[in-house]
Order: structure tokens, then C-alpha cells, then sequence
């Protein structure tokens, strides 16, 4: 009877050490949890600020503005344009006797 209550006494500690291990496990795991969702919650903000900055730096009257101002560049007006007019490439006709 004796050896029987060890085994059960130890046991029973043993599932003890298990469960408060488990406890902790599950702790920590809330935590980096948690610290997963606040980085998420920040990317997620610098994702939309980025957006909105890129959709600024887009705008057409910004391209335009630098375009005149930093790059000093020029309307293209119809009497400045000049036109190629190239003749049309003509492919071969391929050899008789089919492809090999």
C-alpha cells in the first residue's frame, strides 16, 4: 500500500509540474501575442501612410510642377514635334519543305 501512494504521490507531482509548465507556456505565448497585434496594428498604420504619401508625391499637378520647375521641361507644342514615319518590316516567307 505503501509503494502505491509513492506512485500516485508522484504521479500526482509530476502532472502538478506539468500543468504550471503548461500555465507558463501559455503565458508567454499570450504575451508575444500580444506584441504580434501591436506590430501588426503599426505596420498597418505605416502601410496607410505610406499609401497616403504615395498618393500625394502621384498627384498630377506635383508631376507638373516639377517637371517645369526642377527638371525644366517644356510643353510639347505641335509645331516642335517632329514625326518618323518608318516603312513597314516585311518577314521573309519561310522556306519550302516545312520546318525542321
Amino acid at each position: 500500500m505503501a509503494r502505491m501512494s509513492l506512485i500516485v504521490a508522484a504521479l500526482l507531482m509530476l502532472a502538478s509540474v506539468s500543468l504550471v509548465t503548461s500555465r507558463y507556456q501559455s503565458r508567454q505565448l499570450f504575451i508575444e501575442l500580444g506584441r504580434q497585434q501591436a506590430q501588426a496594428r503599426d505596420l498597418d498604420t505605416d502601410w496607410r501612410r505610406l499609401q497616403l504619401e504615395r498618393a500625394e508625391l502621384a498627384r498630377n499637378a506635383r508631376v507638373d510642377r516639377a517637371a517645369r520647375e526642377e527638371l525644366k521641361m517644356i510643353p510639347a507644342v505641335p509645331d516642335r514635334t517632329i514625326y518618323l514615319n518608318q516603312a513597314p518590316i516585311v518577314q521573309p516567307a519561310p522556306a519550302a519543305g516545312g520546318a525542321q
